[in-house]
């Protein structure tokens, strides 16, 4: 029996797919499923979702137990073998709306906010010292534990894990097993028998090659894009693609704000050129939010509830580890010379094969030089970030914002320094002091 502990299992439709996942792998069934989260209604509608679905599709086998706040944290993963975290410090609101709403007023819009900007450095600051907690109290009480960690901003808080923990840390993001498929079908060619390979970092990593029965794709792709076979919710990745030759894993409302050339006051009509939706993430927040009382009647109370096996890695992972069977994933781990010209201490998002060893990635060697580029503009906002939460200056804050790409190409150097401070204040005791 292996004991599943689930970090943030308030978050109840990711639960049913990882966790639901896991009650229809016959290597997971019998496994024990630790519920951890500090809201106690969310984390009693989880329990009760899972345990129909454990009745349904896995005839009761999994022992499901919750654990609600800081005080039954350490029970929650005690023995655990692994760890799922899928946490949200701080919430819609205030803290999302905060990292929207104050850089708004110094002119700089955001789409996602949750990965890279103002927004992600922000969500990193308020998340790694949880993470950090998670991971002391897991070399206390589960130390073999494999940590799987889905929150963002990826890069930064699994990074922080890793270079301070001895915790085996493994970033995972949906976006690398979709991402081949997607360019495929928004230019109208068959998915059907390709291979591929994409490194990077996350959301920023690279379909570096896509072949059917050993043909580049490239080729057809590109020429399908030159006469305007352009999806229209994908223009900013496909313009991505047009100048620096690779199409990127993660959406177009997402790299529309890792970049300086899209969101921009001076050039307004980008916006609407490359159909950027600013706002984007407040507006799924509020449409959850509305939807929620419906949806938890079809997820909490349905006692026919079933569950089909997603695309999700966690389950498989778990699988390859528990049954020595290997299985291949993109993992967010940190670079020890992975990607060669990219910085040592970068968490890079690479090929891994998994096995009774646990996580084993694979060596990429050197991204072409402008792929490499791009991703560095977005490592230099990670590690600053991750020092900054490290060793609690408010100097490294102001230059991780100082260096991020689009916020750089928008404010002055005032405007930064003053809507930094003006966030540190509105976070409050969402963040730890900082000199």
């Amino acid at each position: 029996m292996s004991k599943i502990t689930f970090m943030g299992a308030g978050s109840t439709v990711f639960a049913k797919n990882v966790l639901g996942d896991c009650l229809l792998t016959p290597a997971l069934q019998d496994s024990e499923i630790a519920l951890y989260d500090i809201d106690q209604q969310r984390l009693k509608d989880s329990q009760k979702m899972l345990e129909n679905i454990n009745q349904n599709c896995n005839q009761n086998r999994a022992k499901i137990n919750s654990y609600l706040g800081v005080k039954e944290r350490q029970a929650a993963l005690e023995n655990a073998d692994f760890v799922i975290n899928a946490i949200q410090v701080g919430g819609y609101r205030p803290c999302t709306v905060t990292d929207f709403e104050i850089p708004k007023k110094y002119g700089l819009r955001q789409t996602i906010g949750d990965t890279l900007g103002i927004g992600g450095i922000f969500r990193a600051l308020r998340t790694i010292p949880v993470m950090l907690d998670f991971a002391r109290d897991m070399e206390e009480v589960c130390p073999e534990a494999l940590f799987l960690n889905y929150t963002n901003p990826m890069s930064m808080v699994t990074g922080a894990v890793q270079k301070t923990s001895s915790i085996e840390t493994v970033g995972l993001c949906h976006s690398v097993q979709i991402c081949a498929e997607s360019l495929l079908k928004g230019v109208g060619l068959s998915t059907e028998n390709i291979n591929w390979e994409i490194a990077g970092i996350n959301h920023m990593a690279w379909l570096l090659k896509i072949t059917r029965r050993g043909k580049d794709l490239y080729p057809e792709i590109k020429k399908r894009a030159r006469e305007g076979n352009i999806p229209d919710h994908d223009r900013v990745r496909f313009e991505i693609m047009k100048q620096f030759g690779y199409y990127v894993t993660e959406s177009s409302e997402h790299n529309a704000e890792y970049m300086p050339y899209f969101i921009k006051n001076n050039y307004p009509e980008l916006v609407d050129k490359y159909n950027i939706p600013l706002d984007e993430y407040p507006r799924r927040c509020e449409e959850q939010i509305k939807n929620w009382e419906n949806m938890r009647e079809d997820l909490v109370e349905n006692k026919n509830l079933e569950h089909q096996r997603t695309r999700e890695y966690a389950s498989y992972i778990m699988e390859a580890v528990k049954t020595d069977e290997p299985f291949k994933i993109g993992g967010n781990v940190l670079n020890n010379s992975l990607i060669t010209n990219l910085p040592e201490e970068a968490c890079v998002e690479v090929p891994c094969l998994v096995d009774g060893n646990g996580i084993s990635p694979c060596h990429v060697g050197k991204l072409p030089p402008q792929l490499a580029a791009l991703n560095r503009t977005n490592i230099n906002v990670h590690l600053m970030t991750i020092k900054a939460a490290l060793t609690r200056k408010k100097e490294y804050i102001y230059q991780a914002a100082l260096l991020d790409p689009h916020t750089a190409a928008e404010l002055s150097i005032e405007d930064i320094r003053n809507m930094v401070d003006e966030m540190i204040t509105a976070h409050g005791d969402w963040l730890p002091d900082y000199e």
